[in-house]
């Protein structure tokens, strides 16, 4: 196990530190005087750390590349308010040195709890069909595998092993109680049905054995279109299944984005598309949100959270504060 972690760094300040780390990106830049510098991400299971190698880059710039697991020395500060690392030694690492567990973040929650959480669900669809269609899914041995260790996104939400059954078995639970809301419109097995399929490709979009990246298919098709091209592999093994079924949920996979910038091809056309687009968008931000909080546990306000485009406000910390002065008592709630 690793002596340092990223989330450590601020007990680290000003400190050379060794420590090992997975290369997320690098890249040689320029320097003004023409001569290259490193500029690399490192990342292990708390998060990324920029990190610069000024010095001796002829000598290091061939022996690593992305993805690689290196072990460095560096001096550890802050720059423009970020942690940043000074590389003084870098070598990579030999396989039997690492441990595959410091490197990729990886959900709290019990993935099997999870995973029977989603079969409960689906024992309760009252859709013959439907039901059918997501068992196939749920009784191939590598979709399960590949769906358990998934993450949901490369970095904007639920980024860590277990992320994609962690974010669906989130938005099964919101969907239920959403669709009880609105029993004259939504038809729930379809809405769930639609919540299991929305980012199923993601387990063919991203590489998540030593970091997540996107693999080439995942880059050149995209998570929708995989998905559509594993629910007609999947429908050849369910006898009779209607085809107007397999429109709307072909029409859920690819309308989920919600908006022709985000990347759908169609906006959502019917009230189980538009539910499943805003809920999945919801929990999405809310996850970005929780991340935030739980990499700034003493900020009140945090730092701008890229994704979202603004700072947060910790409404738990904020209104502890308040009720320990006094200011708000329960009675004035």
């Amino acid at each position: 196990m690793k002596d340092f972690y990223v989330t450590d760094a601020a007990q680290f300040e000003n400190q050379v530190i060794t420590s090992s780390f997975v290369v997320a990106s690098k890249q040689a830049k320029p320097k003004k005087s023409g001569e290259l510098y490193l500029a690399l991400t490192l990342a292990d299971r708390t998060g990324h750390l920029e990190a610069k190698m000024w010095d001796n880059v002829n000598e290091h710039i061939d022996c690593f590349e992305r993805d690689d697991f290196v072990k460095v020395r560096g001096l550890l500060n802050k720059f423009n308010g970020r942690f940043q690392l000074t590389l003084h030694k870098l070598r990579c690492m030999e396989e039997s040195e690492i441990e595959f567990g410091d490197y990729l973040p990886r959900t709290t929650k019990d993935i099997d709890v999870l995973w029977s959480s989603l079969a409960g669900f689906v024992e309760s669809f009252r859709d013959p069909h439907l039901k059918a269609l997501v068992h196939a899914f749920m009784a191939d041995p590598q979709i399960e595998r590949a769906y358990k260790c998934a993450p949901a996104a490369k970095s904007l939400h639920h980024a860590f092993i277990g992320g994609l059954l962690d974010h669906v078995v989130s938005l099964f639970q919101v969907c239920d109680l959403a669709c009880r809301n609105y029993p004259e419109m939504i038809d729930r097995d379809l809405l769930l049905t639609g919540a299991f399929l929305h980012d199923i490709g993601k387990v063919h979009e991203l590489s998540f054995t030593r970091s997540f990246t996107y693999t080439t298919r995942g880059q050149l098709l995209g998570h929708m279109i995989i998905e559509l091209e594993m629910l007609h592999e999947k429908l050849a093994q369910v006898p009779g299944f209607p085809a107007e079924y397999k429109t709307l949920l072909e029409h859920l996979i690819i309308s989920h984005h919600g908006k022709y910038e985000f990347g759908s091809p169609k906006l959502p056309m019917f009230p189980e598309a538009l539910m499943l687009h805003y809920l999945d968008d919801l929990d999405s931000k809310m996850e970005s949100m929780r991340a935030h909080f739980l990499r700034e546990p003493d900020a009140e306000w945090t730092s701008y959270n890229a994704s979202l485009e603004r700072p947060l406000l910790n409404t738990v910390k904020f209104l502890e504060k308040l009720r320990t002065t006094g200011v708000v008592t329960a009675s004035e709630e």
